[in-house]
């Protein structure tokens, strides 16, 4: 009679017990075994090509569009954090670069002159640089495929490196399952203690 009261511990055992095979069965086995005619794969090496497909849409569409990156660079608000620096690097050219490749044009240019012609340099940039960077950023997304170079480095990862990156961010989930898994089974084999003592 004593050993009904080990059901639960038993219960919880097998419930702990079947979800960590579960969790192993995402990743192994890594390459198809077969047993009894069935072909045995991990769901993760299984699927890696889809999942790398998947991703890739994602970052590409989601994540890392190219619109957004445009809209980032050609916010007014970014040309003007960088106009301190533009602003310094025109003034250096126009005094410091412009007299040591040509002195002679530079003797007639005092601070007056230099500053409206930074004036005049710096609204023409204002006015440039978004288009420019647009262009750029056209150019830029037909020569870069990003949901390509993602899949390929997807379909790249090996099965470990893969297995690694997902139980580094899921870690304390599948540790959860697992548990839960055993506390599920605990209260189970509690239940079916009482039902058997009851009859």
């Amino acid at each position: 009679m004593s050993l009904i009261y080990l059901i639960p511990f038993i219960s919880a055992f097998i419930g702990w017990f079947t979800n960590w095979v579960a969790i192993k069965m995402l990743f192994h086995p890594k390459e198809p075994v077969k047993i009894l005619g069935i072909t045995f794969i991990g769901i993760f090496p299984k699927r890696q090509a889809q999942f790398a497909e998947k991703l890739g849409k994602l970052v590409s569409a989601e994540l890392l569009s190219f619109q957004d990156i445009e809209e980032k660079i050609t916010n007014p608000r970014n040309m003007e954090a960088l106009i301190p620096q533009i602003d310094a690097h025109i003034d250096h050219f126009l005094r410091v670069k412009l007299a040591d490749h040509m002195p002679i044009i530079s003797m007639f240019i005092g601070d007056q002159t230099i500053a409206q012609m930074k004036t005049v340099f710096m609204a023409e940039l204002q006015e440039l640089f978004p288009g420019l960077m647009k262009s750029y950023m056209n150019q830029l997304q037909s020569q870069l495929d990003l949901e390509k170079i993602v899949i390929e480095k997807v379909k790249g990862f090996s099965s470990d490196k893969l297995e690694q990156i997902l139980n580094d961010i899921m870690s304390k989930e599948f540790r959860f399952i697992e548990i839960l898994g055993g506390v599920l089974g605990f209260i189970i084999g509690i239940i079916q203690v009482l039902l058997t003592m009851i009859a």
